[in-house]
């Protein structure tokens, strides 16, 4: 078994992820349940520092759904408002108002997660 250490390279990170596999299934309060407790706290730090999951993007999750429902722009417009806010919104030139993450998720089931996210961030 590998000492408990910090993760600071991918090799301790890729060693940490076999210990845990071999310990999967521990029982709770024995030495071994404690170990990978602390390998998971320790992985879990790791890869929230350098595996980090970006938010979703509000635009890329419209247009996702927009294709998976053969949705229009036109259709939009129930939800967003005119022609030209639409295009705003698809063109990252306005945010989504919090009426419109509302009306989206309702009319197209959006998850309201991949609404919120920044819409700047991924472009």
């Amino acid at each position: 078994m590998m000492k408990i250490r910090p993760i600071k390279t991918e090799a301790d990170y890729k060693e940490a992820l076999s210990e845990i596999n071999q310990l999967w299934g521990a029982e709770v309060d024995t030495p071994r349940g404690d170990k990978l407790d602390v390998l998971l706290t320790l992985v879990e730090a790791y890869e929230d520092k350098h595996h980090a999951i970006n938010p979703p993007d509000p635009v890329e999750a419209i247009k996702f759904r927009m294709e998976q429902l053969s949705l229009s722009r036109k259709d939009l417009e129930s939800s967003i408002g005119s022609r030209g806010r639409v295009s705003e919104i698809l063109n990252r030139k306005r945010d989504l108002s919090l009426k419109m993450i509302r009306q989206l998720h309702h009319n197209y089931n959006i998850p309201l997660e991949s609404l919120i996210g920044d819409p700047h961030a991924n472009s």
